[in-house]
């Protein structure tokens, strides 16, 4: 499997990151996932994300498409655990 944004990373400017921590509304969680929206010299925003427990770990880049694409399977309860499961 290839890296298709490994022309971009290296370009993409972290350091001033306004992170978003991605949690339901009213409920503070010790690890979830953060998100933030970095501007690229090529004119395109990405979306960097990360778990907020290892912020200096693996950052995770999508395109705007692939980002929104992302979000509509989060609605759409593409990535919810199976009722079972989701009880446990």
């Amino acid at each position: 499997m290839s890296d298709d944004k490994a022309h971009i990373r290296h370009h993409l400017d972290l350091s001033k990151a306004e992170w978003v921590r991605a949690e339901p509304e009213g409920v503070t969680l010790e690890e979830v996932v953060e998100y933030a929206h970095i501007p690229h010299t090529d004119g395109v925003v990405y979306t960097a994300m990360r778990k907020s427990t290892d912020p200096e770990g693996v950052v995770l880049v999508f395109t705007p498409s692939e980002w929104d694409a992302f979000l509509r399977g989060v609605r759409d309860g593409e990535f919810d655990l199976p009722g079972d499961l989701a009880e446990a």
